[in-house]
C-alpha cells in the first residue's frame, strides 16, 4: 500500500510557476510509475504528466507540453511536477498518483489503470 502526499499548490499570475511535491511511504516509489492529473471544476480527472518503470517513458498531455516537467527522486521517494507560464486554462485539483500496472507512461495517465491517489492539491491561476 502506497500513501501519497501532495503539496505545492497555491495561487499564481499568469505566466508564473509553481513546483508540485508528492512524498510517498508505505512502499518504495522506485517499484511504480508515476503521474500528475488534474480535475478542472465541473470536468473529469485528466492525467497531465506520468513516467513509465517499463519503459523509461515520459507522457504529456498536448497543451502542456513544453511548459511542465515531471521528475522523481527515488531515494527520498518524493515525485515533482514544475509548472512552468501557467495558464488560465491549467487550474484545477492536481493528484499524485501512482502504479504498478500500466506498461507505458501514456497508459499510466489513464486514470482507470491507477492503483494509489494522493488528495490533491489546489491550483489556481488568476491575475
Amino acid at each position: 500500500q502506497v500513501q501519497l502526499v501532495e503539496s505545492g499548490g497555491g495561487l499564481v499570475q499568469p505566466g508564473g510557476s509553481l513546483s508540485l511535491s508528492c512524498i510517498a511511504s508505505g512502499d518504495t516509489l522506485h517499484y511504480y510509475s508515476i503521474g500528475w492529473f488534474r480535475q478542472a471544476p465541473g470536468k473529469g480527472r485528466e492525467g497531465v504528466s506520468c513516467a513509465s518503470i517499463r519503459d523509461g517513458s515520459t507522457y504529456y498531455k498536448g497543451s502542456v507540453k513544453g511548459r511542465f516537467t515531471i521528475s522523481r527522486d527515488n531515494p527520498k521517494n518524493i515525485v515533482y511536477l514544475l509548472l512552468n507560464n501557467l495558464k488560465p486554462e491549467d487550474p484545477g485539483v492536481y493528484y499524485c498518483a501512482a502504479s504498478q500496472w500500466p506498461p507505458t507512461a501514456e497508459s499510466m495517465c489513464d486514470e482507470n489503470k491507477v492503483q494509489f491517489w494522493g488528495q490533491g492539491t489546489q491550483v489556481t491561476v488568476s491575475s
